[in-house]
C-alpha cells in the first residue's frame, strides 16, 4: 500500500544519498576513520590529561581544535549509522553498525572525558584570563558554556564508568522503541504507524474513527513493552539527575537550552494560562463539522472548503521554494540543495521510523532531512518546518562542529519560521473567504499542537517524572491518567476524550530520547510570531538580522542572540503578546 501511495505522489526513489558520508558500513572510509579517532584520542590524552590547568592559551586553542576534529570525524560515524539505521529499523546489520559505533563513541569519550572535568576545576580568576585571550575568542563561548555543569560532573572515576554503560543505555532502549515501532502493524490492512495517522486527518469522520481504533489496538498490543521502555528511562534520567544534584527532572534541559529555569516557568505558565484559546476553537470547530459533539479523533478533520486532494510531492517543493524565495532567495538556494542533491528522504517504506527529523551531520558534509511524506497539507507544512532545521543547520556549519550546535529553542524558532513563511504564501494565494477561513483553521490547528498541546506535554512529563520519583515503578493505567488529565486541562468540556486515547502518549518518542524538550516547540512558536511581526514593520531590513541569527549557530546564548531584534526573553508579556496574536488569529474565525 506504501509503494502505491509513493507512485501517487511522487515520492519513489526520493531518497537520500548517504555516499555523501560514506558508501555503506563497509566502506574502507569507515575502518580508517575509526582507527584515526582511536589514535587520535590516545594521542590528545597522552599529551593533555592532567595538564588542563596549567595549558596557556594558544595550548589551549590546540587541545580544542584536536578535540573538534577527532568530535567531527566521529560525528560522520554517527551520522552515517543513525540514517542508515533510520530508514532500516528492521535491518539487523543496520542496528548492528548503529550499535558498534556508539560502543566506539563511548571507548573513545573515556579518552577524552578529562578535558571536560579539568576546564571545570580550572578557578575562575584563571580561567577569565584564558578566555579574554584573542586566541580563544572563536571558542569563547563554547568554553564558558561548558563550565555552566561544574557543578553538575562527578569524578574521573565515574564519568568514565557511566560513559562505558552509554551504549546500553538510554540509546540503546530508544533504538528499541523505533524497532518497536517500526515492525508494528495497525488494522486489518495491517499498515505503517505514518498511514494510520494521516487517517485522522481524513474528512470522512468514520475513517477517522477506525484510525484512531487501529492505533489503539496496534499500541495495546504492545503497551506493556512500551511502559517498560518510558519507565527504564525515566528511572534512569532519576538516577543520573540525583548523582548530577539536579533540582528537578527538567533542570538539564533548561541547563542544556542555556535558558533560566524561571524562563521555563515564565513560558509555561503563560501557556496554560490561555488554554481557553483552544477550547474555543473547538467549539467553533464543532459546529462547523455539525458534529453533535467533538471527539479525540475529530480533532484534525478538515474543515469544509479545505483543499484535501493530496499534494504531489513536486507541487509541495515549488510551495516550499516559493515561501522561502520570497522571503529570501538564499534561503531558497539552499533549500533547494536538499531536493535537487539527495539530501532528503521522503517515500513511506517499510521499516522506515516514524515522524521527522533534520540532522545537521558535521559541517564539512551537509544536513539531511527525513520526512515520511503522505500527501496532505499538514505535510506540506512539515517539509517547510524540516527545511526551515535544515537551512538553519547549513548556514551555521561555517561556526564548525562545536559553535554550529545550536539549542533546541533557537532550532525550533528556525523550524516554525519557515513554516509561517509557508502558511503565509499559501495564504495569498487563496480569494475565496470561506476557504480563507479553512486555511486559517488549519493554521490555528497547527499552532495549537506546536504551543498548546507540547505544553500539555510538557505538563504529561511533570508529572510522570516526579510521579516516577515519588511513587516508583508507574503502570500504563497510571501514565493513562497523567495523560487525560493533562490533555483535559488543555481541551476542557470542548473535546471528548475516549478511553482508548489515553495510552497515546505511548508512541511519541521525544518522551524517550529527549525528556523535557517538547516545551521548546512553544518556545519557538511564541518568538516566531513576534518576529514575523517585526519582518512585517522592517521589511526587507529584517531579512539580513534573521539570516544572521541563523548563522550564529550556537556561538552565544538565547538571550544574546535575540537582542538585535528587541527580543526580551524573561518579560511575560512578551510570550503574552505571542499568544495575543493567536487570539487575534482566532477572532478572524470567530
Amino acid at each position: 500500500m506504501s509503494e502505491e501511495l509513493n507512485a501517487q505522489l511522487g515520492t519513489t526513489g526520493v531518497n537520500w544519498n548517504l555516499n555523501d558520508l560514506y558508501q555503506g558500513s563497509n566502506d574502507d572510509a569507515v575502518t580508517i576513520d575509526i582507527e584515526g579517532c582511536e589514535e587520535a584520542a590516545v594521542r590528545i590524552e597522552e599529551r593533555y590529561k592532567g595538564r588542563v590547568a596549567k595549558l596557556a592559551a594558544a595550548e589551549l586553542l590546540a587541545l580544542v581544535t584536536d578535540l573538534e576534529e577527532l568530535e567531527t570525524r566521529l560525528g560522520r560515524l554517527a551520522t552515517f549509522a543513525y540514517l542508515n539505521f533510520a530508514t532500516r529499523t528492521k535491518s539487523a546489520e543496520a542496528g548492528a553498525f548503529l550499535q558498534k559505533i556508539r560502543e566506539l563513541g563511548s571507548r573513545f569519550g573515556k579518552r577524552t572525558i578529562f578535558f571536560e572535568l579539568e576546564w571545570n576545576k580550572v578557578d575562575e580568576a584563571a580561567a577569565s584570563v584564558l578566555l579574554a585571550d584573542p586566541l580563544l575568542a572563536p571558542y569563547r563561548h563554547y568554553l564558558t558554556s561548558m563550565r555552566r555543569y561544574a557543578q553538575h560532573l562527578l569524578s574521573s572515576v565515574e564519568e568514565t564508568l557511566l560513559l562505558e554503560r552509554a551504549p546500553v543505555g538510554r540509546a540503546s532502549w530508544t533504538t528499541l522503541f523505533d524497532k518497536v515501532m517500526g515492525h508494528l502493524k495497525f488494522g486489518e490492512a495491517a499498515r505503517g504507524e505514518e498511514e494510520v495517522l494521516a487517517d485522522l486527518y481524513h474528512a470522512d469522520r468514520e475513517m477517522r474513527r477506525q484510525a484512531a481504533a487501529d492505533l489503539t489496538e496496534g499500541l495495546r498490543g504492545q503497551l506493556h513493552i512500551l511502559t517498560h521502555i518510558f519507565n527504564t528511562l525515566a528511572a534512569d534520567k532519576m538516577i543520573d539527575d540525583r548523582l548530577r544534584g539536579y533540582p528537578s527532572w527538567v533542570a538539564s534541559m533548561n541547563l542544556a537550552n542555556e535558558l533560566d529555569h524561571r524562563t521555563v516557568e515564565v513560558l509555561v505558565e503563560a501557556v496554560t494560562g490561555r488554554y481557553d484559546i483552544p477550547q474555543r476553537y473547538y467549539r467553533i470547530k464543532r459546529e462547523l463539522l455539525e458534529l453533535p459533539e467533538l471527539v479525540d479523533y475529530d480533532r484534525y478533520a478538515p474543515l469544509p472548503l479545505l483543499p484535501s486532494s493530496a499534494v504531489p510531492w513536486g507541487q509541495a517543493r515549488e510551495m516550499v521554494l516559493k515561501a522561502f524565495g520570497d522571503f529570501s532567495p538564499e534561503m531558497a538556494e539552499i533549500a533547494s540543495f536538499f531536493f535537487d542533491r539527495r539530501w532528503i528522504d521522503a517515500p513511506l517504506a517499510e521499516g522506515k521510523r516514524g515522524g521527522a527529523f533534520a540532522h545537521p551531520c558535521i559541517p564539512q558534509v551537509h544536513p539531511y532531512v527525513m520526512v515520511n511524506y503522505t500527501g496532505n497539507i499538514r505535510d506540506v507544512s512539515t517539509v517547510a518546518h524540516e527545511l526551515g532545521h535544515g537551512v538553519h543547520q547549513y548556514l551555521a556549519a561555517a561556526r564548525g562542529y562545536y559553535n554550529s550546535h545550536t539549542t533546541l529553542v533557537l532550532a525550533e524558532t528556525a523550524s516554525v519560521f519557515a513554516e509561517l513563511l509557508l502558511f503565509n504564501s499559501q495564504l495569498a494565494q487563496i480569494g475565496d473567504a470561506g476557504e480563507k477561513r479553512a486555511f486559517i483553521c488549519q493554521k490555528l490547528e497547527s499552532i495549537f499542537a506546536t504551543v498548546f498541546r507540547q505544553v500539555s506535554m510538557n505538563r504529561f512529563e511533570h508529572l510522570a517524572h516526579n510521579g516516577r520519583r515519588e511513587e516508583g515503578e508507574l503502570s500504563s493505567d497510571r501514565l493513562s491518567t497523567y495523560w487525560m488529565e493533562t490533555q483535559q486541562a488543555m481541551f476542557g468540556d470542548a473535546v471528548t476524550m475516549t478511553p482508548d486515547y489515553s495510552i497515546w502518549w505511548s508512541y511519541i518518542p521525544h518522551f524517550l530520547s529527549t525528556p523535557g524538550y517538547v516545551y521548546s516547540y512553544a518556545f519557538g512558536e511564541l518568538l516566531v510570531l513576534s518576529l514575523y511581526g517585526l519582518y512585517r514593520q522592517e521589511g526587507a531590513a529584517f531579512v539580513p538580522k534573521y539570516l544572521d541569527l541563523l548563522r550564529s549557530g550556537g556561538a552565544n546564548t538565547p538571550y544574546e542572540l535575540v537582542k538585535p531584534f528587541g527580543v526580551e526573553l524573561t518579560d511575560p508579556q512578551f510570550w503574552q503578546a505571542g499568544l495575543n496574536i493567536i487570539d487575534e488569529m482566532l477572532k478572524m474565525v470567530e
